[in-house]
């Protein structure tokens, strides 16, 4: 279990820098002694020769979030010292009224890169539907998700994920749900951001319909970010290889684990064998959403099985 002063809120705690580094430190210490101490991500060249590095979904740490354990400030800070992985993946729910604070991302942004961490992307939900039938509406959720490309930008980021959600026939939905998103990452061009899509929920979660929609987008800029777990009815293998050839991030979904540390639900040496095959070497995420595990045990767990079949798959 995690020391929970670790995870004090931003404002609980007014500590000199040098203050928070001892502090920091002596909570890294007693992990290090305990069985789910962490091991550093490797970095330098060592980094680049490998198949692919791991980055930490802040959704896997929403209960703790939730419960006012950890700010979202500290959620670099938490990723580096707590779990050795050194680039991150934010929610914006955990900070829905900052888009447009640029102090506070400025804050953020600092904290990130004095720990070493790369922020990589913002996951974006709430912001209305990009593939909505009503063209006003459409409107509007595509101009909802600007303010939070420009904090993307503002962090270093390379994309926001965001979901493609309509109505209608399947074929429809694809069209409508193209609209949105091609008119979307023609703004993030602008700054050199992609706009991706996750499989979550609805026909988003169906393979073929959303590897058809970048087809119908086909801008560079537009992308996926396929999840393992999120494709119920849809054949989960299937699914990842469907998107894979439009993937700008990967989301490794965690439950629980078997005695020997696999996932019980996931087949990771298949999914990873999948994602290799398609020449993927970018980040994978974890998103680890069990029961049986606290969250930051899952999180490890996860950790150390990416790790386990990372070092056994060509380099």
């Amino acid at each position: 279990m995690l020391d929970s002063s670790f995870f004090s809120p931003r404002r609980a705690n007014a500590v000199t820098r040098r203050g928070f580094l001892a502090a920091s430190t002596a909570v890294t210490g007693g992990l290090v002694a305990g069985r789910f101490a962490p091991a550093a991500e490797t970095s330098g060249n060592a980094e680049a020769a490998l198949p692919f590095r791991i980055s930490l979904a802040e959704w896997s740490l929403h209960s703790t979030i939730f419960a006012g354990k950890l700010d979202n400030l500290d959620f670099p800070r938490a990723a580096k010292q707590q779990f050795g992985i050194a680039a991150v993946e934010y929610v914006n729910q955990f900070f829905k009224d900052k888009a447009k604070d640029t102090e506070y991302l400025a804050d953020l942004a600092g904290r990130a890169a004095g720990e070493g961490v790369e922020n990589l992307l913002i996951m974006c939900d709430g912001l209305g539907n990009l593939g909505d039938p009503d063209a006003k509406a459409r409107t509007q959720a595509v101009e909802n998700h600007y303010p939070w490309l420009d904090a993307a930008k503002r962090l270093g980021c390379h994309s926001i994920r965001v979901n493609a959600a309509s109505k209608g026939s399947f074929e429809e939905q694809q069209k409508l749900a193209a609209d949105g998103l091609g008119r979307l990452a023609e703004f993030a061009a602008q700054m050199d951001l992609n706009v991706i899509v996750e499989n979550h929920g609805g026909l988003s979660s169906d393979g073929e319909w959303l590897s058809g929609v970048m087809r119908l987008v086909d801008k560079p800029n537009c992308g996926t970010l396929p999840d393992f777990g999120n494709f119920y009815e849809y054949d989960r293998y299937k699914g990842v290889e469907d998107l894979m050839p439009f993937a700008k991030g990967v989301s490794a979904k965690s439950y629980d684990f078997d005695a020997d540390g696999n996932e019980k639900k996931i087949d990771y040496r298949r999914m990873l064998e999948i994602v290799a095959k398609a020449g993927y070497r970018g980040w994978i995420g974890i998103e680890y959403e069990g029961k049986e595990l606290p969250e930051a045990e899952g999180i490890l767990a996860t950790k150390k099985l990416l790790e386990r079949i990372r070092g056994e798959l060509p380099s």
